[in-house]
């Protein structure tokens, strides 16, 4: 995983060194100070540093974004249990380490997992780094990873109270058009009207699921060397519900060529991986699951992206993610339009 270059061990934003280094050699085993921190390249959301010790042993620490965020938006220790749970399963996680919900050590909770060595492959560019003979095999072990999720038996790892079990869909057009209202920079009526025709197709769901909700190449660890996935990461939209949710999402970000390019943070429009259409039918034959409705999905997932997409936008129009340069905010508006657009067209066509 890379990181953006060394930070000052005494100093950085989001981080008070001196009292999470003490809480660290409190509470994780063998770790050992002076620590060094530094922000990892990419995140949007919680905020993301990897941590070095003095043995040289990596560790990741996730925190909030700085300042106002949405209620629940951003718990961490949820976030925790969820990775905590899955860790039990064939899934690949990263091993959880602690977590601190004690607001005085850094203003904010906190967790720390252990370090996974591997590539986010987020982009076109980034997928120089997986040979072209291994693309296949990235994509079909990204959605086998998948179905394995989505076979884990919620009780049994103790995930059966995480959330409802039923009207996932009808859940979640509630939250979203919520969190767009408290999140929106302007009116966009657009929104609106996906939510509409959303709230009158809701397909029937098909069984209660760990739903990732953020699951795509962007947020899990590639092994470059062998083309299969090292570790998922990023659990803070994790639910319980449909599945075809996160086979949908996919979809939003799944390139079949730079022509039907959809996100910039996705490697397929390089080239060389599997087609989409590939991957939904793997899911279908490894589940047992019935895929004809996951266009759906697909709308669902971009108008929910939108609305993320907003939140994000307004959090770094608001200062609340920190100093990170490089960031195009007029690129970031105009992604949660092309979203919305997308969304309209895809859901159209089930009409």
């Amino acid at each position: 995983m890379a990181d953006q270059a060394n930070s000052n061990p005494t100093s950085i934003q989001g981080v008070d060194v001196d009292k999470v280094s003490a809480w660290l050699v409190a509470n994780i085993s063998d770790a050992r100070a002076p620590f060094s921190f530094s922000l990892i390249a990419g995140g949007r959301s919680n905020l993301t540093y990897k941590v070095t010790d003095a043995n040289n042993v990596g560790y990741v620490l996730r925190r909030p974004p700085l300042g106002h965020v949405l209620a629940t938006a951003h718990d961490m220790a949820r976030e925790h249990r969820i990775i905590a749970a899955v860790g039990k399963t064939g899934v690949p996680v990263p091993k959880t380490l602690g977590v601190c919900t004690d607001e005085s050590v850094n203003g904010a909770p906190f967790y720390v997992m252990a370090f996974v060595e591997g590539e986010v492959l987020d982009s076109a560019e980034k997928a120089v780094k997986l040979d072209p003979s291994l693309r296949i095999e990235a994509s079909m072990n990204l959605i086998d990873v998948l179905a394995e999720l989505h076979a884990v038996d919620v009780d049994a790892v103790g995930l059966g109270d995480l959330a409802k079990r039923e009207g996932y869909i009808e859940r979640q057009i509630k939250r979203w058009s919520t969190q767009w209202e408290n999140s929106k920079t302007r009116e966009l009526p657009e929104i609106d009207e996906v939510v509409r025709l959303l709230s009158s197709k809701v397909p029937q769901q098909q069984g209660v699921v760990i739903a990732h909700g953020d699951f795509r190449f962007g947020n899990v660890l590639t092994n470059v060397q062998t083309g299969r996935i090292a570790a998922v990461l990023d659990w803070e939209l994790c639910t319980l519900g449909d599945p075809l949710a996160d086979l949908g999402y996919i979809g939003v970000y799944w390139s079949d060529g730079p022509s039907s390019a959809l996100r910039a943070n996705d490697p397929t429009p390089a080239g060389g991986f599997a087609k989409y259409q590939d991957l939904v039918d793997r899911y279908a034959k490894t589940t047992g699951r019935d895929v004809s409705g996951v266009d759906y999905y697909v709308a669902f997932s971009c108008w929910r992206l939108a609305v993320i997409s907003e939140g994000v936008y307004a959090r770094y129009l608001h200062g609340a993610m920190g100093k990170q340069e490089g960031i195009d905010m007029n690129a970031m508006r105009a992604g949660v339009d092309g979203l919305t657009t997308r969304a309209l067209e895809s859901i159209r066509r089930l009409l």
